[in-house]
């Protein structure tokens, strides 16, 4: 439960400023090699982790952990450094069951404030000494209309950013049809994935990870299957400091997909490594979703973010039918309880724009060889169709709905016969985007050409999609714009709404 100070326990901010309380006591203090985390702010809370580590860098592909302590203070960024400043303090201990990592929920956090998260770790309390700081803003809620930006990722591919040997390149072709682009060969590549840094320079409002932000199955022999070794993928990509960078002054919302749950479409199925349970574990360890160790988390959820926007982030891979089974009514991605509250509270949203962040495709088009999300056939296309069916007789699609979707590697606005638009972010890194299938190609999922796309990048290129919500003025209406740009952060094409 977090601890309110009184004003005279601005005391503290000294202390943090000033370092070390008594590092003397300390024989190895601990590093925050990863830096800090923000996760799944709302008007009115926010997660915040570090994790401890024995190295600020990876030794042997891996960063280790180490116990300790971290002590989290928050206080609005207009009382910073002042002496009555209004703190709320957490101390929380590091310890090897979860990964090394101390992790933070405040609550009663006021609406639409920028506040400051500063820390100290040290092996014991007694020990602490100055650790990373992060800058977010609490959500405006639904009275707070006030303009949003933020971005949505997919396919963080640190194996193929960097260039890894046991990558299969003859299965690559057999499955893309096309060659692994090279890894990136920039004088900066020992600072991670420059999008990163692109998306830090735009300063957005927060962060999407949309899934496929590890790759469990890159490189496939060997792949990622124990838990020390999923937790590596984990610990290699976040050490990068581009990420540290990004992630100290902007929040983040997770969702995981294929490559970080288990294997490359995989579903609950099949007797291997990762199991699901494992996968949902990983998840809820690794991001800050929620109190660490509440294994009753909801991982879809939605929020509303200002009296102009609400989104939803569906989970894709926990309740989902197994791929192979025949499609029709009783198969499903999402599960019935998930269905029931996703049409729920869409129906009952008065917000201006509605965005379902999805981890896969729903109009596309994709691959025609892929069965397991709901554009495929024989995969997920009853539930698709359906769930676009009721979006149309309630009224919803034709109330600022819109989908974005993680997953395919390539950038693309497309509307489905239905007049449902799907606005698709791309993969991150350079090294693992490819250019997608068109409407009409006989190697997609729409050979008759029904779906329109009316934007689809030409020339294959990593990068992000940025997301402006700007409110209603005396002179305007509310407009949603969609900003497509590539990992230098080049605008490529804008669609406004």
């Amino acid at each position: 439960m977090n601890r309110f100070l009184s004003p005279a326990a601005g005391v503290l901010v000294g202390l943090l400023a000033n370092g070390c309380v008594n590092p003397g006591q300390q024989e190895r203090p601990p590093h925050a090699a990863m830096g800090v985390m923000v996760g799944e702010v709302t008007p009115n809370s926010a997660v915040v982790q570090v994790r401890l580590a024995r190295t600020l860098h990876p030794v042997k592909r891996d960063v280790s952990g180490q116990t300790g302590w971290v002590l989290f203070a928050l206080t609005p960024e207009e009382e910073y450094g002042k002496s009555n400043a209004t703190l709320v303090v957490e101390s929380v201990q590091a310890v090897a069951e979860h990964d090394f990592i101390a992790r933070a929920v405040f609550k009663n956090l006021k609406s639409g404030t920028r506040y400051r998260c500063y820390t100290q770790i040290g092996r014991t309390l007694e020990s602490l000494r100055t650790g990373p700081t992060a800058r977010f803003q609490t959500l405006p809620g639904s009275t707070g209309a006030k303009p949003v930006r933020f971005v949505v990722v997919t396919g963080m591919n640190y194996a193929k950013f960097h260039g890894d040997p046991r990558i299969d390149l003859a299965q690559h072709l057999l499955e893309n049809n096309t060659n692994l682009p090279r890894p990136y060969a920039g004088p900066d590549k020992h600072l991670g994935y420059p999008g990163l840094a692109s998306i830090l320079r735009l300063k957005p409002d927060f962060f999407v990870g949309t899934g496929d932000n590890v790759y469990y199955d890159t490189p496939d022999k060997p792949r990622a299957e124990t838990i020390p070794e999923l937790r590596q993928k984990w610990h290699e990509q976040f050490v990068q400091p581009r990420y540290r960078d990004l992630f100290a002054e902007v929040p983040t919302y997770w969702m995981v997909d294929d490559h970080d749950y288990r294997i490359d479409d995989g579903d609950n199925s099949g007797d291997y490594n990762p199991t699901p349970a494992v996968g949902r574990r990983m998840m809820l360890e690794q991001l800050p979703l929620g109190a660490m160790g509440d294994d009753s988390i909801k991982t879809y959820r939605t929020h509303r973010v200002s009296k102009d926007l609400q989104i939803w982030f569906p989970e894709g891979r926990m309740y989902r039918s197994h791929n192979a089974t025949p499609d029709g009514p009783g198969k499903t991605i999402w599960g019935a309880e998930q269905k029931a509250w996703l049409k729920r509270t869409l129906a009952a949203s008065d917000a201006r724009f509605k965005l379902l962040i999805s981890p896969t495709p729903m109009v596309g088009p994709d691959d025609v060889r892929k069965t397991d999300n709901h554009t495929n056939h024989g995969g997920f296309r009853h539930e698709r169709d359906e769930f676009f069916a009721w979006l149309k007789e309630s009224g919803v699609a034709q109330s600022g709905f819109y989908i974005m979707c993680g997953d395919r590697h390539w950038q693309y606005h497309a509307v489905h016969p239905t007049g449902i638009e799907e606005f698709s972010c791309g993969a991150l890194v350079d090294a693992n985007s490819r250019l997608g299938r068109k409407p009409g190609d006989p190697a997609s999922t729409d050979p008759e050409g029904l779906i329109k796309q009316l934007y689809a990048q030409t020339v294959r290129s990593g990068g992000f999609l940025m997301v402006e919500v700007n409110p209603k003025t005396n002179e305007t209406p509310a407009r949603l714009k969609f900003i497509w740009h590539d990992e230098f952060g080049k605008e490529l094409h804008t669609t406004v709404k």
